[in-house]
């Protein structure tokens, strides 16, 4: 009796539930095992929307905070801008183990929509903040209901077959950065359009009155139409745990006895899907050190994008760039263009060929000596400068979402599919903590650096790229054992 009733549960096994969309997708992927571009068209629009608004306002934060007039001396704005860069990160560290949770409970699609919804508001109202109190409330609700990140790289992880996951995995951080580099370009180009063209845009226009509202309109009409297309976004998550649950149960068979062996398998199986399905993830060291060596590569990514913004608009006396924020959006503009090449067409052969973690450390160890170099290239000037800024931020760019993608892969194979929002909810709150220091550390480190110009030891900017560096060094120490562990382990 209880062999016949396995065997029904082992034809059961192939079978799809029709009302499950977690089915459906894996019935589309076993009919359609091309590359689903349509499905990826769908993540990387999504993630590109949840990046833009972070790191937009880089290029004119400087500026803006100048307008509220709250910095005594000029040395002092980085330590305000700093504020209103970690703002959006606490935000997100309150709310996002809730949103992955909501995610594996109710499905991707809805809490997807949510964060999209998020940017159209609190973004555009950011662009109309009047004071310091205002812009970092704005930046607090954005980065509340700013949900995407975590779930959608659950959910890039569930689209596609698997031997497209690296490639969905490397679709969600090249976005990701294209949006990290593409807002400040956005910022920088966009910010202050009556005085940068003012036969288009008059100072008595809403653009004159709120001379940083244009950039992050723009974003916000983006967020518009993503909303609009993501209605068809098809949900992952399979919604009939439940019942399979309770069907094991009814049949026992864990307690079954077979002598086949797939039955055993089936039974090995469902004995380990229980398990992690119960499983705490804080217990979870191949999940929990991914996490922490991801943290702190955030941290340093964080800091070094808000410090990189605050040096090259910096005066040369103080031995920044002297670029204005339109200089700094084409040199963002530019490492754009060359980190979607790199993603889209050498990643994928490179992470196969030496593997996530391989990727992981020779990018963290290269960019090291990269930032080093930085200060020397203040002393540039003309064309030059431009060449060498633009050549150093392309690489820097692109060793930075490198390093994020093969992060990302680990991460997601440390737990199965049910916990796997949960999981990113996990990390997304505990890299928005380690993000929120960023731009706060960032922006004090900077001032305090431009205060001591003529000191001994690493003077001016050279202490903030040291920092940075052994921020670093501390991450790369990080991707070895005994520290770091993989899920077999």
């Amino acid at each position: 009796m209880a062999r016949t009733e396995n065997n029904a549960l082992l034809e059961k096994k192939k079978e799809y539930f029709e009302n499950c969309p977690g089915c459906k997708i894996d019935r589309l992927n076993e009919e359609q095992r091309g590359v689903p571009y349509r499905n990826l068209s769908y993540i990387w629009t999504v993630s590109l929307c949840t990046a833009l608004p972070i790191s937009s306002l880089f290029p004119f934060i400087y500026f803006m905070i100048r307008d509220f007039h709250i910095a005594e001396i000029e040395e002092d704005i980085g330590f305000y801008a700093g504020f209103v860069g970690s703002s959006f990160m606490i935000g997100r560290a309150l709310t996002s183990f809730f949103w992955g949770w909501l995610a594996d409970r109710y499905g991707r699609k809805p809490i997807i929509l949510i964060g999209i919804s998020s940017v159209v508001l609190f973004n555009a109202l950011f662009g109309l903040s009047t004071s310091l109190w205002m812009a970092l409330s704005m930046r607090f609700l954005l980065g509340c209901f700013n949900s995407l990140l975590g779930t959608i790289r659950a959910y890039a992880s569930e689209v596609c077959r698997e031997e497209y996951r690296s490639v969905a995995l490397s679709v969600v951080s090249t976005s990701r950065g294209i949006g990290m580099i593409i807002g400040p370009a956005i910022g920088g180009f966009l910010a202050q359009p009556a005085e940068k063209f003012p036969n288009l845009f008059a100072e008595s226009s809403i653009f004159g009155r709120f001379p940083y509202f244009l950039p992050c309109l723009v974003i916000s009409v983006y967020a518009v139409g993503v909303l609009a297309a993501c209605w068809w976004l098809p949900e992952t998550l399979h919604m009939h745990d439940k019942k399979v649950s309770e069907r094991c149960d009814s049949f026992d068979v864990v307690e079954a006895s077979s002598e086949e062996s797939d039955e055993k398998e089936y039974v090995t199986e469902v004995k380990e899907r229980k398990i992690s399905k119960n499983a705490n993830l804080l217990r979870n060291w191949p999940l929990m050190s991914v996490i922490i060596v991801y943290c702190v590569f955030s941290l340093q990514e964080i800091a070094y994008a808000e410090t990189f913004s605050l040096w090259a608009v910096s005066d040369k006396k103080y031995g920044g760039l002297s670029f204005s924020s339109q200089n700094v959006g084409e040199v963002l503009a530019i490492s754009g263009f060359g980190l979607l090449l790199f993603q889209l067409l050498l990643y994928p052969p490179i992470e196969k060929i030496l593997g996530p973690i391989t990727v992981t450390r020779i990018s963290a160890a290269v960019s090291i000596p990269l930032l080093a170099s930085y200060p020397y290239i203040a002393m540039l000037s003309g064309i030059t400068l431009h060449l060498v800024i633009n050549c150093a931020s392309i690489l820097r760019n692109t060793l930075s979402v490198t390093l994020v993608t093969g992060l990302f892969i680990l991460q997601n194979n440390a737990v199965p599919q049910s916990q796997r929002a949960a999981a990113n909810g996990i990390s997304m709150t505990a890299m928005s903590v380690f993000k929120a220091f960023g731009p706060v550390g960032g922006g004090t480190l900077f001032s305090w650096a431009q205060k001591r110009q003529v000191s001994a030891f690493l003077p001016g900017d050279e202490m903030v790229f040291f920092v940075l560096n052994l921020v670093q060094f501390i991450g790369l120490l990080l991707t070895f054992k005994p520290f770091l562990a993989q899920p077999h382990e």
